[in-house]
């Protein structure tokens, strides 16, 4: 029996066989991994993933796919987890994690950083997405793409775009591109930014009004004597600057912040 692909959920199930097999070469899944899989839907992806691992975990949110899990696959194989990707906490599962999923496109944002939150347990993770996001979260500064999403992510993960998905390769077919996204953690020690939150709502205040300058945006964070020691040119814009510039910027102020 078919299923109905629902638009409450953001379905739309990748069928193009081409395409799978190019997505498993990339990510290139041994017996042993931990893996989780976000939305399984019709399997496109879970059946050759259990295929190559001793176990595969799943999260799923539809009941209609949750019963079609636990009918089609055997089940020392697969660990069903239901429920919102959303609210699932990673931390339950074996590490080091690995992550793959053809995300909803109407959270992909909002799973993209419930899943940074985690980095420090992941390997790495590959995700279809929709295309404009994939050129927003690798966009390089000073380029239209370029973005809060951009830096938000970059300073998290080493980002690659590895493949692009035309709409042809999904039924249904939705009306925009798709390509599959590489996020390998950047390790802990390595991370630039001392206070995370700090750093985001910095970004946050750049990118609140792209047309204008730092010095307007930034008023009352940066001074010019700010700007003069940090290097940083206030009549520039938030586009134009890398996460690294952001991360001086954001730790200049916590020092200032912190007691001697």
């Amino acid at each position: 029996m078919g299923h109905q692909a629902k638009k409450r959920f953001g379905q739309n199930f990748l069928v193009d066989e081409l395409v799978i097999a190019d997505i498993i070469r990339a990510i290139q899944p041994e017996a042993t991994n931990n893996v989780l899989e976000i939305g399984p839907g019709l399997g496109a992806l879970t059946r050759p993933l259990i295929e190559h691992l001793n176990t595969l975990h799943v999260v799923e949110i539809d009941r209609d796919i949750i019963a079609r899990l636990k009918s089609d696959y055997p089940q020392h194989k697969i660990i069903i987890h239901e429920g919102d990707a959303l609210k699932f906490d990673l931390t339950e599962l074996v590490i080091p994690l690995r992550i793959v999923g053809n995300l909803p496109y109407n959270i992909s944002s909002p799973l993209l950083f419930h899943f940074a939150k985690s980095a420090a347990h992941i390997t790495d993770m590959h995700f279809m997405l929709q295309n404009e996001v994939v050129e927003r979260m690798v966009a390089a500064p000073s380029t239209p793409e370029y973005g809060r999403l951009s830096v938000m992510l970059q300073y998290r993960f080493h980002l690659e775009k590895l493949l692009d998905v035309p709409p042809e390769a999904f039924r249904p077919a939705p009306k925009v591109h798709s390509a599959i996204v590489r996020m390998i953690p950047v390790p802990k020690n390595e991370i630039q930014v001392q206070d995370e939150k700090l750093f985001a709502d910095i970004v946050l205040a750049a990118f609140g009004q792209r047309r204008k300058t730092l010095r307007n945006t930034l008023r009352g964070i940066l001074s010019e004597n700010d700007f003069a020691h940090l290097a940083i040119d206030p009549g520039l814009r938030a586009e134009n600057l890398s996460h690294l510039e952001y991360a001086r910027i954001s730790n200049l102020v916590k020092a200032r912040q912190t007691p001697k």
